[in-house]
């Protein structure tokens, strides 16, 4: 760190992101990971997620951020916000996120000021042919 400042990457305010379509595939085989080794053992749950993320080339954990994903799109805040419980500070949030979507888990939704708006159709007139 730098400043008090961390390496992870800015993202402009009110940025949401969604899952991409491999993300939803990663997101069902992480949740099928975790099943598999529930009951198994904590060594079992850590041997399965990383088996689940190397291929991917990404962290075991950044399963949690495809989860919550996966209802809807949400900004960095309430992903951050949702997983503060858990004990992950919001800079390892970003991290993730950033992780995500250098794989092509997780696209970034254009926002709203850049919305391409539709140009007003042009109307033709009696001289054009």
């Amino acid at each position: 760190m730098l400043l008090g400042r961390s390496n992870a990457p800015r993202w402009p305010r009110g940025q949401k992101f969604s899952l991409s379509p491999a993300g939803v595939t990663a997101e069902e085989s992480y949740r099928a990971a975790v099943a598999g080794a529930r009951g198994a053992g904590r060594t079992a749950l850590d041997t399965a997620l990383a088996a689940w993320a190397s291929p991917l080339a990404v962290a075991p954990g950044d399963g949690l951020i495809l989860e919550e994903l996966h209802a809807k799109a949400r900004g960095l805040g309430d992903v951050s916000g949702a997983l503060e419980d858990a004990g992950i500070e919001a800079a390892e949030v970003r991290l993730a996120m950033d992780r995500l979507v250098k794989a092509g888990l997780v696209a970034l939704l254009p926002l709203a000021s850049q919305a391409e708006k539709e140009p007003a159709p042009v109307r033709p007139t009696r001289w054009q042919y």
